[in-house]
């Protein structure tokens, strides 16, 4: 009896001698694992994300990778004055980058327009002649090559701007006022602006990112970046009587055109409705007696162009509305593809992000209570006013 409880504490021993060592090898298996991943996180972090340190963000070391990428663009204009043609100035920014291989500067068509001699000044103070190799008035955009040498040159990385959301923060980098390498901060308020230019006439900039990032006369053609320091816009404009509000061109537009405008020189892919409207708002749908409070109404069809050929009504009389005053009595574009139009915002940005020259699409409108769909073969734009 004294042996086989001998016997069977030696068992339990032995289990418990065995699991301890299993628990043991598997507890330091963890432990290296855990500790392999946290090398790999921390390597990660170095390598991509080199503007956290710890738990803080810097937005310094930000500066200090993305600085030398922006440079001063000066341009030359002639100027009618009373006495005669004179030379006159104009100042924007741009960056660098690398598009398969050959180095430019990416800026603003209306920093550039109607010049007649350009000069592009690195961060070091070195300047050199530059020339446009092309650009694209409705999207604001221009592409310089710099007769410079290759050690001038510090490309930025250009990401897709699809991923931005409201409220995420962004960095402007420019030369406000000609003050050289200036850096804003601030989010993205909205996206799917339009924006009006005087370049393009009666067109908008479609697509447009709203930002609260301070952004002044000079300011334009710089990149705005994320927190990775990688540019998602190029900062356009201000509204005069704006405040605190920025915008800027996305990259999506940018890298959808850089290939045709530097092989090419031009963009001609902007599709083109061929109607003009107002947005409709509660004291509209009220006037014209209808329940629908958001949408697009068509107060001009061009005879002859995409919406004319289609059948898209336009309006028949005016109204005063507190807004002021209105065409009325046209089409109301409540959706395009299947896709809700709050506003004239969303059909622009729409036709920009979805659409070519030669497309057909499907406009749900409301006319006379009735929602009916119209085909309609998108144009292409005429070329711009000159």
């Amino acid at each position: 009896m004294v042996l086989v409880v001998s016997a069977v504490i030696v068992v339990l021993l032995m289990g418990a001698i065995l699991i301890y060592s299993t628990g043991s090898q598997n507890i330091g298996q963890l432990r290296d694992q855990v500790s392999s991943l946290q090398e790999q996180l921390s390597r990660i972090q170095t390598e991509n994300n080199s503007y956290f340190v710890g738990d803080n963000f810097s937005l310094s070391v930000l500066y200090e990778e993305v600085k030398d990428s922006v440079v001063s663009i000066r341009g030359i204009v002639e100027q009618d004055t009373i006495t005669g043609t004179q030379l006159g100035q104009v100042q924007g920014s741009g960056f660098v980058y690398n598009y398969e291989g050959q180095m430019i500067v990416a800026t603003n068509f209306h920093v550039v327009d109607d010049t007649i001699s350009i000069t592009v000044t690195f961060r070091n103070g070195n300047a050199y002649l530059s020339h446009v190799f092309g650009s694209d008035a409705y999207a604001d955009l221009a592409i310089l090559s710099v007769d410079a040498p290759d050690g001038e040159f510090k490309p930025i990385e250009m990401v897709s701007s699809s991923t931005l959301k409201v409220g995420d923060p962004v960095v402007a980098v420019g030369n406000p006022f000609g003050l050289t390498g200036s850096m804003t901060v601030g989010i993205v308020s909205q996206l799917g602006r339009t924006l009006r230019e005087e370049t393009i006439g009666a067109y908008s900039i479609a697509d447009i990112i709203q930002t609260s990032a301070q952004i002044n006369p000079g300011n334009s053609g710089g990149p705005l970046l994320n927190y990775l320091g990688q540019v998602v816009g190029i900062t356009t404009a201000i509204k005069g009587n704006a405040q605190g509000l920025g915008f800027a061109i996305p990259s999506n537009m940018i890298l959808r055109e850089i290939g045709p405008l530097i092989e090419i020189g031009s963009y001609t892919k902007h599709s083109w409705l061929g109607a003009s409207g107002t947005d409709m708002d509660y004291e509209i749908a009220k006037d014209i007696d209808t329940d629908i409070t958001y949408g697009w109404l068509v107060s001009y069809v061009l005879s002859g162009g995409p919406s004319g050929r289609a059948g898209l009504h336009g309006g028949t009389q005016t109204v005063e509305t507190p807004t002021g005053t209105i065409t009325v009595g046209g089409d109301i574009i409540i959706a395009v593809d299947g896709a809700r139009i709050v506003n004239g915002d969303d059909l622009l940005t729409y036709l920009a992000e979805h659409t070519l020259p030669g497309d057909i699409i499907e406009l749900t409108v409301v006319r006379n209570d009735q929602t009916i769909i119209i085909p309609v073969e998108l144009g292409m734009r005429p070329s711009p006013p000159t």
